[in-house]
């Protein structure tokens, strides 16, 4: 239990990852302080008491809690739309280390799930009453806990790329090579080997990039990074498979599995790529050492 707890509200205990989640959601009141999350203070008004609201049902280890009271459901605001066609799906889970996952609404009405939150028959109603689930794609090895029985459970395909394979070997689609897959109308894969053999980014309608943990936006930074500290394939793999694949993506919203969201016109974000990869060419492998991430 941290200092905190202590006082009256909402605090964080010690099972606290790191995993920036949080911070995300709430980024005026919960802050990063000696490599873990703490809140700075405590909300002032309705808005601020939803963003933290939001904080705690995503939080994998349940970790942002209140003194006087227990997180009430009717509170919870996931799957949070991000816009009409996109929806970060929260209640984030130990099993993909925090990783966050979207919901996406195709043309026809229908909806792609992009990794998984945690399992829970409960929440896959929830989503299954938004729409019609025909696809869960997932990014990478890491974020594969799940999405079995999500497809299972929705009748959809369950999609992963060949190198990643032996983390989902009941694949329903398997991706192979270097080269883009049309997943569905306006849904295209592009696997870019590197933080893991099997990663894969996705790109929704020329406007979304779902990145897994290939990449993300950095606040400290503010910049497009790569995770150099925790890429477990190859940096090296990574940098080539940026060299032949960003003046392919198009895209406005960066929607990563590990680190923060951001949204710029695509002309910002095809120039952020081409810096991150002429920085990326120039790395060099290193230990995997997560409290070097520049979140």
């Amino acid at each position: 239990m941290t200092a905190e707890a202590g006082k009256a509200g909402w605090y964080v205990d010690d099972r606290c990852t790191n995993c920036d989640v949080a911070r995300q959601l709430a980024p005026d009141l919960i802050g990063e302080v000696d490599g873990r999350s703490e809140v700075l203070r405590q909300p002032r008004g309705e808005v601020e008491a939803r963003q933290l609201y939001a904080a705690a049902f995503a939080c994998h280890t349940r970790s942002i809690r209140h003194t006087a009271r227990r997180l009430d459901p009717a509170l919870d605001p996931f799957p949070l739309p991000l816009d009409d066609t996109v929806s970060l799906c929260g209640q984030n889970s130990t099993h993909t280390a925090g990783a966050n996952s979207y919901l996406v609404r195709r043309p026809s009405g229908n909806l792609m799930l992009v990794d998984t939150p945690r399992w829970s028959p409960s929440l896959a109603a929830r989503y299954g009453a938004l729409g019609s689930v025909t696809d869960v794609l997932l990014t990478h090895r890491d974020h594969a806990a799940h999405g079995r029985q999500y497809a299972d459970h929705f009748g959809a395909r369950l999609w992963i790329h060949e190198g990643d394979l032996d983390a989902a070997p009941d694949a329903d689609r398997v991706m192979r090579g270097t080269g883009a897959v049309e997943i569905g109308e306006g849904m295209l894969a592009y696997p870019l080997p590197g933080h893991t053999r099997g990663s894969v980014l996705y790109i929704a309608d020329e406007r979304y990039c779902f990145s897994g943990d290939s990449f993300y936006w950095s606040r400290s930074t503010g910049a497009v990074e790569v995770a150099e500290s925790v890429t477990w394939y190859s940096i090296q793999e990574l940098a080539a498979s940026l060299a032949r694949t960003a003046d392919q993506l198009r895209f406005e919203w960066l929607l990563p599995g590990h680190g923060d969201r951001k949204h710029l016109p695509a002309r910002q974000m095809a120039d952020q790529l081409r810096q991150l990869t002429d920085r990326t060419r120039e790395m060099k492998p290193r230990p995997v050492d997560f409290t070097a991430l520049r979140w």
